[in-house]
């Protein structure tokens, strides 16, 4: 009964051999716990089924065999400890930085981790410059966590810089490039939908799977953006149907979401994320890719002279930085254009009766 209290919605049964494990069930989702009760493993993947997410091999992999003080028995903690606390899509993007480096230094202290070695990690990566600045980031966080378990005194990160980069993130589709996307995939076709529920909604891969029907309410598209530890309860986004969407979605009926299969099954994040790549390389358009399109609609809000408001409104930002970004950078050449506006011409098309009395040429009479 105590283990159960412990962790609800486990438990135990013995397998063809006779030895116990233990499952969790919660309605309708499943996991395999493990047959080590209480270890670091098992406490992994109570926490991953409790956020109904199913343990990946490396996440556990050798995690009863790990040894205290390792970056491996840091990884456990930092996994158990902040995991619960982001989403799933920013679980994948934490893995695919901290595991590489798991798997090459998993078996080293912690407490031996210099400055000099941080360095090392950091010029092994310097191919990929941003890959490594996240890298040096998710390190970071891991070794203050170190610090604040007392397996270290200070943080080794903290003393090396990260590349300078120049890069903007995700490419911003432009006008020409959205227009060749069409050209390619016609309305009604599964690629053309995609495009049009994504720009015009400005929805996240995440989002977007989801959108279907459901979601209008009195011509307007109303969801709330994936929960995370900034927005617990979701920003509520409610837009206006823009023509072009309303065409697209006419054109195309389906069963429960927008984006459905062929077989009216929803499709998965990484699912939507693979098609629009492949979609864009048809179209001859390698830089596009599917976070573009929230890019696009806050350059075309941008441009069109909208706030910073205006576009959070839209696309879900939590912090005016981001938006007032978007201003910044899309709006400079309505800027550009009002500012040369306000010019009346230069010194030297002026005429000559206007010129400073000192420029003016005088008469040999006058004194």
């Amino acid at each position: 009964m105590k283990k159960r209290e412990k962790y609800p919605g486990a438990s135990s049964y013995k397998d063809r051999h006779g030895k116990r494990r233990w499952r969790y069930r919660s309605r309708g989702f499943t996991a395999e716990l493990g047959s080590d009760y209480g270890s670091d493993e098992f406490e992994q993947r109570y926490q991953d089924a409790v956020n109904r997410q199913k343990s990946k091999s490396s996440e556990g992999a050798g995690a009863s065999r790990t040894k205290a003080g390792t970056l491996d028995d840091l990884v456990t903690h930092f996994y158990k400890l902040h995991f619960p606390t982001i989403s799933e899509s920013t679980r994948a993007d934490y893995r695919s930085v901290i595991e590489p480096l798991r798997l090459k230094h998993g078996k080293k202290r912690i407490a031996h981790m210099k400055i000099r070695h941080v360095m090392t990690i950091k010029a092994e990566m310097h191919e990929t410059p941003m890959q490594a600045n996240k890298m040096l980031k998710r390190l970071s966080q891991m070794m203050d966590l170190a610090v604040t378990m007392d397996w270290v005194a200070a943080n080794p990160v903290l003393g090396v810089s990260k590349y300078a980069t120049t890069s903007e993130g995700y490419h911003s589709w432009d006008e020409g490039e959205i227009a060749r996307f069409y050209e390619v995939h016609p309305l009604g076709s599964p690629a053309h939908i995609c495009m049009t529920l994504m720009l015009y909604t400005g929805a996240a891969k995440v989002d977007a799977v989801k959108l279907g029907p459901a979601n209008v309410k009195d011509g307007r598209i109303e969801y709330r953006r994936q929960k995370t530890s900034k927005n617990p309860s979701g920003v509520l986004i409610s837009l206006p149907i823009h023509p072009a969407l309303a065409a697209a979605l006419a054109a195309r009926p389906v069963t429960f979401t927008y984006l459905e299969t062929s077989h009216n099954k929803a499709r998965s994040r990484k699912g939507l994320g693979t098609s629009m790549r492949k979609w864009c390389d048809k179209a001859g358009l390698p830089l596009c890719s599917s976070h573009g399109l929230r890019k696009a609609i806050c350059r075309r809000i941008a441009e069109a002279g909208g706030t910073p408001y205006e576009i959070m409104a839209v696309s879900g930002h939590v912090t005016l930085a981001m938006a007032q970004k978007y201003c910044e950078t899309f709006g400079r050449r309505d800027m550009a254009d009002s500012a040369f506006s306000r010019l009346t011409g230069t010194k030297a098309e002026q005429n000559l009766t206007n010129h400073p009395e000192r420029f003016v040429k005088k008469s040999p009479n006058t004194l």
